[in-house]
Order: C-alpha cells, then structure tokens, then sequence
C-alpha cells in the first residue's frame, strides 16, 4: 500500500502555511505558527493521534489571531483529506473520553466525506491572552476541508487551558483510530461502497 502522506502549501494576503502529514509513520512534531497556544495544542494533537505532522504558519496577527487560527484549520484539512485519500480500508469511526485534571471532554468523529461541527465547549470569558473562541473557529474550518463529522463535548471543566487541550488530546486520539486500516484493508467502510 502507497504511503499516506501530504503536504499543503497555502498562500493568501493574510497568512502562509505550510502542512505535512504522515498517517502511516509518526514522527516528533514540528510546530511553529508564531502563535504559542496554538503550538501547544496542535504539538499534543500530533502526539496522541498518532500522525507524523509539521506546521510552519505566519500571518497578520498584528490585527489579531484570527485570520492564522481559521487558515491553520484549513491547511490541516486539507492535508488530512489529501493524506486519506479514497480512504479504502480504515476504520472511518473514532472516539475518545479523555480527562484533563478538572476538565473532561469527549470527541466522537465520522471520516465520511460529510462535514458537520457540533461544538459544546463553554470556555469562561478572558481579557488577555488567546482568545478561545478561535477554538471553535480552528475546528469549523478543518471539518469543512477534510469533509470530518465531528462532535465536540465538554463534559465538565473550570480551567479554560485544562478544558481545551483535553479537547485537542480526545480530537487527536479519535482521529488516530480513524485513520487506522480495519481488519479489511479493501474494502470502504458504507453500504454505498464510497465514502
């Protein structure tokens, strides 16, 4: 089987981004978006899916973050999506409950092509510092660019750092056993024979 790999380069007046995944080797991650939440956070991803990944993004974040935040997502569906290819053979379905200290969150999640984004995170109200409601942001534009059904749930938490890296922990895990071949490395995972 061919290796199922990509890498993304994506351009545009506001950011440039440079993506590559590796889903059948992992390697430490490389992770540098000039933002160091975000590093954070996609550093715990790559470890706990799994998936070789590196990320170099820059971007107007003189006006403010949101521009790198949503266009990373992007970038990283886009190299997922191109890395699954005709995803004959995975296991197409992932879940995790993962805790946090305090926090709890679970992610459940469909590689099927269809994007949906249920999103239940109440993260507390911040003056300085990153601004969370970007999370959100992040993961609507990596599920419309990988074509991902993704639930999002926080069970409990009172940290808002503790409530999202449980969230991107849990994310990184159910992808991780997504993307994994089932016993039937042929065949696709649905009754209508595509996904």
């Amino acid at each position: 089987m061919s290796q199922r790999k990509a890498k993304i380069e994506r351009e545009t007046k506001e950011t440039s981004i440079s993506v590559e995944v590796n889903l059948d080797r992992y390697f430490v991650s490389s992770v540098s978006t000039t933002i160091g939440f975000l590093d954070h956070m996609l550093e715990l991803f790559a470890m706990h899916s799994g998936i070789g990944f590196k990320i170099k993004a820059v971007g107007d974040t003189h006006v403010d973050e949101h521009h790198l935040v949503e266009d990373s997502g992007i970038a990283i569906g886009q190299a997922l999506k191109e890395a699954l290819g005709d995803k004959k053979g995975i296991v197409r379905y992932g879940h995790f409950l993962l805790p946090m200290d305090e926090a709890l969150s679970y992610v459940a999640l469909d590689l099927s092509g269809r994007s949906y984004l249920s999103y239940e995170v109440d993260l507390k109200f911040q003056k300085n510092g990153f601004n969370y409601d970007l999370i959100q942001e992040f993961f609507y534009a990596l599920v419309n660019n990988v074509g991902v059904t993704l639930h999002i749930k926080m069970i409990k938490g009172r940290n808002n750092h503790h409530i999202v890296e449980s969230v991107f922990k849990a994310f990184g895990h159910a992808l991780g056993i997504a993307v994994l071949y089932s016993k039937s490395k042929k065949s696709i995972l649905s009754t209508k024979g595509v996904l």
